[in-house]
Protein backbone atom coordinates (compact mmCIF):
# COMPACT_ATOMS: atom_id res chain seq x y z
CA UNK A 1 0.00 0.00 0.00
CA UNK A 2 1.37 3.40 -0.97
CA UNK A 3 0.72 6.88 0.37
CA UNK A 4 -1.14 7.70 -2.83
CA UNK A 5 -3.58 4.76 -2.57
CA UNK A 6 -7.24 5.86 -2.78
CA UNK A 7 -8.71 6.65 0.62
CA UNK A 8 -12.31 6.07 1.70
CA UNK A 9 -14.04 8.43 4.11
CA UNK A 10 -16.47 6.74 6.50
CA UNK A 11 -18.88 9.19 8.09
CA UNK A 12 -20.30 8.34 11.52
CA UNK A 13 -17.21 6.17 11.57
CA UNK A 14 -17.56 5.31 15.25
CA UNK A 15 -21.27 4.45 15.07
CA UNK A 16 -23.12 1.16 14.75
CA UNK A 17 -22.60 0.68 11.02
CA UNK A 18 -19.70 3.06 10.42
CA UNK A 19 -17.36 1.38 12.88
CA UNK A 20 -18.01 -1.96 11.21
CA UNK A 21 -17.42 -0.48 7.76
CA UNK A 22 -14.11 0.96 8.99
CA UNK A 23 -12.91 -2.37 10.33
CA UNK A 24 -13.91 -4.27 7.21
CA UNK A 25 -12.23 -1.79 4.87
CA UNK A 26 -9.07 -2.09 6.96
CA UNK A 27 -9.26 -5.87 6.54
CA UNK A 28 -9.40 -5.25 2.77
CA UNK A 29 -6.27 -3.05 3.06
CA UNK A 30 -8.29 -0.03 1.96
CA UNK A 31 -6.96 3.21 3.49
CA UNK A 32 -9.71 4.67 5.67
CA UNK A 33 -10.39 8.09 7.16
CA UNK A 34 -12.77 7.96 10.10
CA UNK A 35 -15.31 10.77 9.83
CA UNK A 36 -16.20 11.76 13.37
CA UNK A 37 -15.82 14.70 15.69
CA UNK A 38 -12.79 12.97 17.21
CA UNK A 39 -11.35 12.00 13.84
CA UNK A 40 -8.18 13.38 12.28
CA UNK A 41 -9.14 15.72 10.77
CA UNK A 42 -12.44 15.99 12.66
CA UNK A 43 -15.78 15.81 10.86
CA UNK A 44 -19.01 17.23 12.24
CA UNK A 45 -22.27 17.23 10.29
CA UNK A 46 -23.29 20.37 12.20
CA UNK A 47 -20.09 22.27 11.28
CA UNK A 48 -19.59 22.63 7.54
CA UNK A 49 -16.11 24.08 8.02
CA UNK A 50 -14.95 20.55 8.93
CA UNK A 51 -16.15 18.99 5.69
CA UNK A 52 -13.55 20.18 3.19
CA UNK A 53 -10.50 19.10 5.24
CA UNK A 54 -12.07 15.67 5.78
CA UNK A 55 -12.65 15.30 2.01
CA UNK A 56 -9.08 16.06 0.91
CA UNK A 57 -7.60 13.13 -0.96
CA UNK A 58 -10.78 11.07 -0.68
CA UNK A 59 -11.86 8.76 -3.51
CA UNK A 60 -15.10 7.32 -2.06
CA UNK A 61 -17.31 7.99 0.95
CA UNK A 62 -19.76 6.10 3.12
CA UNK A 63 -22.35 8.76 3.85
CA UNK A 64 -24.16 8.09 7.14
CA UNK A 65 -25.93 11.20 8.37
CA UNK A 66 -25.96 11.81 12.11
CA UNK A 67 -28.23 11.53 13.96
CA UNK A 68 -30.32 9.90 11.21
CA UNK A 69 -31.04 10.33 7.51
CA UNK A 70 -34.75 10.48 8.35
CA UNK A 71 -34.42 13.50 10.67
CA UNK A 72 -35.46 16.98 9.50
CA UNK A 73 -32.63 18.79 7.72
CA UNK A 74 -30.79 15.62 6.72
CA UNK A 75 -31.46 15.97 3.00
CA UNK A 76 -30.20 19.54 2.85
CA UNK A 77 -27.02 18.58 4.68
CA UNK A 78 -26.46 15.49 2.52
CA UNK A 79 -26.98 17.53 -0.65
CA UNK A 80 -24.46 20.15 0.46
CA UNK A 81 -21.98 17.46 1.46
CA UNK A 82 -22.43 15.52 -1.79
CA UNK A 83 -21.89 18.64 -3.90
CA UNK A 84 -18.71 19.47 -1.99
CA UNK A 85 -17.53 15.88 -2.21
CA UNK A 86 -17.85 15.85 -5.99
CA UNK A 87 -16.10 19.21 -6.23
CA UNK A 88 -13.32 17.73 -4.09
CA UNK A 89 -12.83 14.78 -6.46
CA UNK A 90 -14.84 12.05 -4.75
CA UNK A 91 -15.98 9.50 -7.34
CA UNK A 92 -18.36 7.24 -5.42
CA UNK A 93 -20.87 7.93 -2.65
CA UNK A 94 -22.51 5.11 -0.69
CA UNK A 95 -25.48 6.47 1.25
CA UNK A 96 -27.03 4.87 4.33
CA UNK A 97 -30.78 5.59 4.13
CA UNK A 98 -33.94 4.65 6.02
CA UNK A 99 -36.58 2.42 4.47
CA UNK A 100 -39.85 4.28 4.07
CA UNK A 101 -38.80 7.70 5.35
CA UNK A 102 -39.68 10.74 3.24
CA UNK A 103 -36.62 12.71 4.40
CA UNK A 104 -34.34 9.76 3.67
CA UNK A 105 -35.81 9.55 0.17
CA UNK A 106 -34.80 13.19 -0.31
CA UNK A 107 -31.29 12.24 0.85
CA UNK A 108 -31.25 9.54 -1.81
CA UNK A 109 -32.30 12.06 -4.46
CA UNK A 110 -29.52 14.42 -3.38
CA UNK A 111 -26.89 11.72 -3.83
CA UNK A 112 -28.32 10.57 -7.16
CA UNK A 113 -28.19 14.14 -8.47
CA UNK A 114 -24.67 14.86 -7.17
CA UNK A 115 -22.84 13.78 -10.31
CA UNK A 116 -20.86 11.07 -8.50
CA UNK A 117 -21.33 7.35 -8.89
CA UNK A 118 -23.77 6.42 -6.16
CA UNK A 119 -25.11 3.44 -4.26
CA UNK A 120 -27.92 3.54 -1.71
CA UNK A 121 -27.91 1.11 1.22
CA UNK A 122 -31.48 1.31 2.47
CA UNK A 123 -32.21 -0.21 5.89
CA UNK A 124 -34.92 -0.34 8.53
CA UNK A 125 -34.60 -0.74 12.28
CA UNK A 126 -31.03 -1.80 13.07
CA UNK A 127 -30.88 -4.84 15.34
CA UNK A 128 -27.98 -3.47 17.36
CA UNK A 129 -30.19 -0.64 18.63
CA UNK A 130 -31.15 -3.11 21.34
CA UNK A 131 -27.57 -3.25 22.64
CA UNK A 132 -25.60 -0.31 21.26
CA UNK A 133 -28.10 2.54 21.61
CA UNK A 134 -30.70 3.87 24.04
CA UNK A 135 -32.74 0.66 23.94
CA UNK A 136 -29.98 -1.14 25.83
CA UNK A 137 -30.88 0.83 28.94
CA UNK A 138 -34.55 -0.06 28.52
CA UNK A 139 -33.76 -3.75 28.07
CA UNK A 140 -31.63 -3.77 31.21
CA UNK A 141 -34.43 -1.98 33.05
CA UNK A 142 -36.92 -4.68 32.09
CA UNK A 143 -39.42 -2.57 30.12
CA UNK A 144 -38.96 -1.57 26.47
CA UNK A 145 -41.53 1.18 25.89
CA UNK A 146 -41.85 2.34 22.28
CA UNK A 147 -44.50 3.99 20.08
CA UNK A 148 -44.47 1.06 17.66
CA UNK A 149 -47.71 -0.75 18.46
CA UNK A 150 -47.80 -4.29 17.09
CA UNK A 151 -46.21 -3.47 13.73
CA UNK A 152 -43.85 -6.08 12.30
CA UNK A 153 -40.30 -5.09 11.39
CA UNK A 154 -37.60 -7.02 9.47
CA UNK A 155 -34.85 -6.16 11.96
CA UNK A 156 -31.62 -5.60 10.04
CA UNK A 157 -28.25 -6.61 11.47
CA UNK A 158 -25.50 -3.96 11.39
CA UNK A 159 -23.05 -6.68 10.35
CA UNK A 160 -25.06 -7.27 7.17
CA UNK A 161 -25.34 -3.54 6.52
CA UNK A 162 -21.58 -3.15 6.81
CA UNK A 163 -20.88 -6.14 4.57
CA UNK A 164 -23.14 -4.79 1.83
CA UNK A 165 -21.72 -1.27 2.16
CA UNK A 166 -18.16 -2.55 1.90
CA UNK A 167 -19.07 -4.62 -1.15
CA UNK A 168 -20.45 -1.44 -2.74
CA UNK A 169 -17.27 0.45 -1.85
CA UNK A 170 -14.76 -2.17 -2.99
CA UNK A 171 -16.40 -4.12 -5.83
CA UNK A 172 -17.64 -3.22 -9.30
CA UNK A 173 -21.28 -3.44 -10.29
CA UNK A 174 -22.92 -1.48 -7.46
CA UNK A 175 -23.04 1.99 -8.99
CA UNK A 176 -26.56 3.26 -9.59
CA UNK A 177 -28.13 0.53 -7.42
CA UNK A 178 -30.38 0.67 -4.37
CA UNK A 179 -29.64 -2.15 -1.94
CA UNK A 180 -32.79 -2.53 0.16
CA UNK A 181 -31.62 -4.63 3.10
CA UNK A 182 -33.71 -6.53 5.63
CA UNK A 183 -33.37 -9.41 8.00
CA UNK A 184 -34.84 -12.80 7.06
CA UNK A 185 -38.14 -12.56 8.97
CA UNK A 186 -40.72 -10.16 10.36
CA UNK A 187 -41.07 -9.71 14.11
CA UNK A 188 -43.13 -7.40 16.26
CA UNK A 189 -41.26 -5.55 18.97
CA UNK A 190 -43.05 -7.80 21.44
CA UNK A 191 -41.59 -10.81 19.60
CA UNK A 192 -38.10 -9.29 19.62
CA UNK A 193 -38.18 -8.39 23.30
CA UNK A 194 -39.57 -11.84 24.08
CA UNK A 195 -36.59 -13.48 22.38
CA UNK A 196 -34.22 -11.28 24.38
CA UNK A 197 -36.03 -12.18 27.60
CA UNK A 198 -35.83 -15.89 26.84
CA UNK A 199 -32.12 -15.70 26.04
CA UNK A 200 -31.26 -13.75 29.18
CA UNK A 201 -33.58 -15.61 31.52
CA UNK A 202 -34.93 -12.27 32.73
CA UNK A 203 -38.39 -10.75 32.86
CA UNK A 204 -38.32 -8.15 30.09
CA UNK A 205 -41.49 -6.91 28.43
CA UNK A 206 -42.45 -4.67 25.56
CA UNK A 207 -44.83 -1.81 26.36
CA UNK A 208 -46.50 0.04 23.46
CA UNK A 209 -46.85 3.73 24.32
CA UNK A 210 -47.98 6.93 22.62
CA UNK A 211 -45.51 9.32 21.02
CA UNK A 212 -46.13 11.77 23.84
CA UNK A 213 -45.38 9.16 26.49
CA UNK A 214 -42.24 8.12 24.62
CA UNK A 215 -40.95 11.70 24.43
CA UNK A 216 -41.68 12.23 28.11
CA UNK A 217 -39.80 9.05 28.98
CA UNK A 218 -36.73 10.12 26.99
CA UNK A 219 -36.62 13.68 28.26
CA UNK A 220 -37.02 12.35 31.78
CA UNK A 221 -33.74 10.50 31.27
CA UNK A 222 -31.96 13.62 30.04
CA UNK A 223 -32.44 13.23 26.28
CA UNK A 224 -32.84 16.66 24.60
CA UNK A 225 -36.48 17.38 23.82
CA UNK A 226 -35.83 18.18 20.14
CA UNK A 227 -34.08 14.87 19.55
CA UNK A 228 -36.72 12.92 21.48
CA UNK A 229 -39.51 14.54 19.46
CA UNK A 230 -37.79 13.88 16.13
CA UNK A 231 -37.20 10.25 17.07
CA UNK A 232 -40.85 9.84 18.07
CA UNK A 233 -41.98 11.46 14.82
CA UNK A 234 -39.78 9.08 12.82
CA UNK A 235 -41.20 6.05 14.59
CA UNK A 236 -44.74 7.28 14.02
CA UNK A 237 -43.96 7.74 10.33
CA UNK A 238 -42.35 4.39 9.54
CA UNK A 239 -43.99 2.02 12.03
CA UNK A 240 -47.29 2.00 10.16
CA UNK A 241 -46.79 -1.22 8.22
CA UNK A 242 -44.92 0.25 5.25
CA UNK A 243 -41.81 -1.79 6.12
CA UNK A 244 -43.58 -5.11 6.72
CA UNK A 245 -41.72 -7.02 4.02
CA UNK A 246 -38.42 -8.83 3.62
CA UNK A 247 -36.00 -8.70 0.69
CA UNK A 248 -33.37 -11.06 -0.71
CA UNK A 249 -30.80 -8.27 -1.08
CA UNK A 250 -28.23 -9.64 1.37
CA UNK A 251 -28.21 -13.00 -0.36
CA UNK A 252 -28.08 -11.51 -3.85
CA UNK A 253 -25.20 -9.16 -2.96
CA UNK A 254 -23.21 -11.35 -0.58
CA UNK A 255 -24.16 -14.87 -1.60
CA UNK A 256 -25.32 -15.81 1.90
CA UNK A 257 -28.52 -15.38 3.89
CA UNK A 258 -28.95 -12.39 6.22
CA UNK A 259 -28.23 -12.83 9.91
CA UNK A 260 -31.26 -13.81 11.91
CA UNK A 261 -32.36 -11.85 14.96
CA UNK A 262 -32.06 -15.00 17.08
CA UNK A 263 -28.34 -15.26 16.25
CA UNK A 264 -27.78 -11.69 17.36
CA UNK A 265 -29.74 -12.25 20.58
CA UNK A 266 -27.84 -15.41 21.45
CA UNK A 267 -24.42 -13.81 20.94
CA UNK A 268 -25.30 -10.56 22.69
CA UNK A 269 -26.90 -12.24 25.69
CA UNK A 270 -23.71 -14.27 26.15
CA UNK A 271 -21.71 -11.06 26.59
CA UNK A 272 -23.79 -9.96 29.59
CA UNK A 273 -24.70 -6.68 27.87
CA UNK A 274 -28.33 -7.05 28.95
CA UNK A 275 -27.70 -8.07 32.54
CA UNK A 276 -29.61 -5.84 34.94
CA UNK A 277 -26.37 -4.59 36.51
CA UNK A 278 -24.45 -4.10 33.28
CA UNK A 279 -22.87 -0.70 32.69
CA UNK A 280 -24.27 1.87 30.32
CA UNK A 281 -23.86 1.05 26.65
CA UNK A 282 -21.83 3.25 24.30
CA UNK A 283 -24.35 4.14 21.64
CA UNK A 284 -23.88 5.94 18.35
Amino acid sequence: MTATAPTTLVLAGTGKTGSRVVSRLAEHDVPVRVGSRRGEPPFDWQDETTWEPALRGIDAAYVAYYPDAAFPGAAQAVRSFADLAVASGVRHLVLLADRGSAEAERCEQAVRESGAEWTVVRVGFITQNFSEAFLAELVRGGVVALPAGDVREPFTDAEDIADVAVAALTEKGHAGRIHDITGPRLLTFADAVGEIAAATGREIRYLPVTSEQFVSSLTGRGVPAAYATQLADLMTEVFDGRRENVTDTVESVLGRPPRDFAEYVRKTAATGAWDARAGASDGG
